[in-house]
Formats: C-alpha cells, structure tokens, sequence
C-alpha cells in the first residue's frame, strides 16, 4: 500500500515538475521577444493562404498562413491578434507600427527589404498567366501586344514590369484584388493576368472558361513573413520556421491547403457566355453579408451625428463676423470639400499612429475622416438655411435681449434645421453609401463582406448585386423614414 502512495506520489511529483517547466519555458519565450502579444495584420481575400470562414455566417480568419502564424505563436508563447486591410496596405500598415508582422503570402524583393525585414521563406510558388481557354497564352513571349492585369503591390506586378520590359507592347493594368483581375479576363478589358499558381487555380476550377501556365523562372520566389525594419522578432521566428520544415509540419499544412480548393470551392459549372449568374452559390454565406448591417448603420449614425455638430459650429464660425475665424472655417471647408475622401481616410488611418502614437482603430479612423469631411459640406447647407430665415426672428429676439447663443440654439437653429432636412437626409445617404470606402483599411461591412465572399467562391457579380440590394433597401427605408418626418413637420406649422 505504502509502495503504490509512493509511485503515485512520484508520478504526481513528475507531471507537476514537466508543468512547471513548460509554463517557464513559455513566459521565457514570451519575455523573449518582449510581448505577450503580437499582432499580425493580412489580407484575408487570398484564398487558400488568409480568407474568411464564412458558414453560418462566421467572421473567422482561416488559412495555410493563419495555421503558421497559429503554430508560431504557440511555439514562441505569444498571444495572436489578427488584423485586416487591403494588400496595399499592409506594408504602410508595418511602416506606422500598427502591426509586429506581415503573413499575405508576401514574396521578399530587393524593394521590399530596403523598407520591411522579412524572415525565411517558408513556402515556394511560381507565378502563372491565366487567360481564357484556347487563347494559347503560354509564355512571357506570347503576352506581346496584350493588356495584362496584376494585383496592386505584389510581386506578380513587379514581375510582370520586368516582363514587359523585356517583351514589347505589353500594356499593364493594376487592380486591388485578385477577383477584380480575373474579372477583367471575364469582361475581354483584359488578355490575361499574371497570378500565383495556388490561386491560379481555385479560379480555373471555379471558371471553366479560364486557363492558367506557369511561367518559368530560375529565380527563388515564394512566401515570407514581413517585420518593420529593425524589428527583433526575425530571429526567433526564422527558428520556429526552421523547425517546422525539418519536422514536417510546413509540409503537412501545404498537404492541408494546397492538396484541395479548401476555400469554399463552387460546385455549380457556369455556362458559356453571358454574365452566368447563380445566387445559389451564395445562399450559405448571406448571413455573412448581412452581418455588415449593423456595422453600416453604426458608422453612418455617428458619422451624420458628430458631421453636423461639428458643420454648425463651422457654419457659426462662417457667419459671427470675425475674421481670422471665418478665414480659418473657410479655409478648412475649401481643403475637405477639395481633396479626395479615400486619401483623407488613408492619412487618418496611417498617418496618427505616427504623428500621435494613438493606435487608432479602423472603425474610429472611417469615423473621424467622415466627420470632418461631412462637417465641411453641411456647414455649407447649415450656414444657406440659417440665412434663410427671415431677419426679424433675430432682430426681434435681440430686442428682447436674448443672448446671441441663446437665440441661435432656440430660435434660429431649428428653424434652419426644419428648412435644409432633404438636404441633410441627402447627405446620410451619401454617407451610408460612401461607407462603403472604409473596407480599404478592413472595415468588414456590408461591401468588404461581398467581397469576401467573392474571394472565398472565386465568384464576383452575385456577391456584389446581393450587396447592392441591401444598400437599395437601407436608401429606401431611410427616403420613406425622412419622408415621414417632413409630413408630420409640415403639420406641426
């Protein structure tokens, strides 16, 4: 009896020692790299290397790069945080420190190190040319005289310059997304598209009408994990990385998503010619799409919210009479209402966390940009409808001896108010509409849902027309709401 307490004692003993020591090893590691969380920012429209799991409506980052970062951080005893944006982004993104590093199946190039480190690669791939079928578009050489199409920011685009430096007349065309791309090859704008084998072919399995041909190289090209420049994490994460491919497990994670279009893969084969719409092939994935709801009406309700608050101060500004504030309001509408909205969101998103060290959020930067952008053309309205009304509501309260402020917000204001609602309900629906913009930093509403979907099916009209019938229903419920008001406005008078 006294011999089995002691086995038992010992085992005991033993497991709680292994415990202890593989809890040290892991605050070690985690020490290590002097965080306990890591944030990776990618992509996720890249299947089968980052794409949204979208079954049941799910908004969960999957994929071959996800595994590795997964496997890493379990290895080095991080936490994982996973952030979006388009794939033109995510270098600016490591740039202003709002990620500790990059997985996109991102390729390293003499350009690329000269700003980002980047680790071992960890994953081979060529590139192809995808064309319609029979087009017989098979080498560099064949692209002459053809419009070829690449993703914004990847090494397919610098390949495809170095090709077209190389073959005349090659006229290259750049777009966001993969998607966008092939779709282009759909629409004859395009002859073909140079594109990643991997991807290459989720797209000729989804698009029967497509073809793709790798392109030899003698040069190495495939995938590495990106770090700010300097950054201390290369080290221990070429280690781990290292260590997966002498034991297997890279290779057992290619197997995994490489063997088979994991991705979603479309069952249904399209038609020849036409646009071969399906909306079947998205029945599973409209709870996905309609998640971007509330998020939509969340932006766009605090965009209108905060843009007019701030559009009356600018138009009180405008109209109190004193100069260098006038000039000042005046020269701020002229600068938001005269540069572009995307760009302004862009500076936003990238340019705070650099001039502030505030890691400003997605949704707080869409906010802010729309605020200020709106507040400068509502202060416009604003300032037409309170000149609108008649000058003897003033002039009477001012001989009463009502404070300026005081007559503005009881008198003045609502009465301007009453005069410029179709204009102001013009506005929000501008802004529900431009919302839309905000997917460009990873803003998953209702079109980057779409567009995700899209991805994940290689598929482009269905996702999008479903899209842009939500939007329809949210204008519309909106016009008749606005509608409603001004009645029962009229009636009040």
């Amino acid at each position: 009896m006294k011999k089995k307490k002691l086995w038992l004692s010992t085992i005991l003993l033993i497991a709680l020692v292994i415990s202890i020591i593989g809890h040290s090893n892991s605050l070690k590691a985690a020490s290590s790299l002097g965080k306990d969380t890591l944030t990776m920012i990618t992509s996720p429209d890249y299947p089968p290397y980052e794409f949204y799991d979208t079954k049941g409506g799910d908004r969960q980052i999957v994929g071959f790069d996800i595994d590795i970062a997964k496997t890493l951080a379990e290895k080095l005893g991080f936490k994982l945080q996973i952030m979006e944006s388009d794939f033109n982004g995510l270098i600016p993104a490591l740039q202003a420190n709002r990620a500790d590093f990059v997985m996109a199946g991102m390729t390293p190039t003499p350009e690329r190190q000269k700003n980002i480190d980047f680790s071992i690669i960890y994953y081979e791939a060529k590139d192809t040319i995808v064309a319609t079928k029979g087009s017989n578009l098979k080498q560099p050489q064949d692209l002459s005289g053809k419009k070829v199409g690449v993703q914004l920011g990847t090494i397919q685009e610098q390949n495809a310059q170095k090709i077209a430096k190389k073959v005349a007349g090659i006229q290259l065309k750049q777009l966001n997304r993969v998607p966008e791309v092939v779709q282009e090859i759909k629409s004859g704008r395009i002859d073909a598209a140079i594109v990643e084998d991997t991807v290459a072919k989720g797209f000729a399995q989804a698009n029967p009408d497509l073809e793709f041909n790798t392109i030899p190289s003698e040069e190495q090209s495939g995938s590495a994990i990106a770090f700010p420049k300097g950054s201390s994490f290369v080290e221990p994460f070429n280690k781990v990385l290292q260590q997966m491919k002498d034991e297997g497990t890279l290779n057992k994670l290619v197997a995994k998503w490489f063997s088979q279009n994991t991705a979603n893969p479309v069952s249904s084969t399209p038609a020849k010619g036409g646009l071969n719409l399906d909306f079947t092939r998205i029945l599973p994935d409209i709870p996905f799409i309609l998640r971007g709801i509330p998020l939509t009406l969340l932006f766009t309700l605090l965009s209108v919210s905060l843009g007019l608050i701030w559009g009356t101060i600018l138009s009180l500004l405008k109209i109190l009479g004193i100069k260098p504030l006038t000039w000042v309001a005046n020269a701020y509408t002229s600068v938001f209402r005269g540069t572009p909205l995307l760009l302004q969101l862009a500076l936003v998103y990238y340019a705070t966390p650099q001039l502030t060290g505030y890691d400003i959020s997605a949704l707080q930067a869409g906010v802010l940009t729309f605020t200020l952008n709106s507040g400068a053309y509502m202060s416009e309205t604003i300032r037409g409808g309170i000149q609108a009304v008649d000058k003897g509501q003033s002039e009477a309260a001012m001989s009463m001896g009502v404070p300026y402020w005081l007559m503005m917000w009881d008198v003045i204001l609502p009465q301007a108010l009453k005069n410029i609602l179709p204009a102001l309900v013009n506005e929000t629906i501008g802004l529900l509409k431009d919302s839309a913009l905000v997917s460009t930093i990873g803003v998953v509403e209702i079109l980057r849902s779409a567009q995700i979907v899209g991805a994940n099916k290689y598929i482009y009209f269905e996702p999008l027309l479903f899209a842009g019938l939500i939007y329809y229903v949210l204008v519309m419920g909106m016009t008749l709401g606005a509608s409603a008001l001004e009645r029962r406005l009229r009636e009040s008078e």
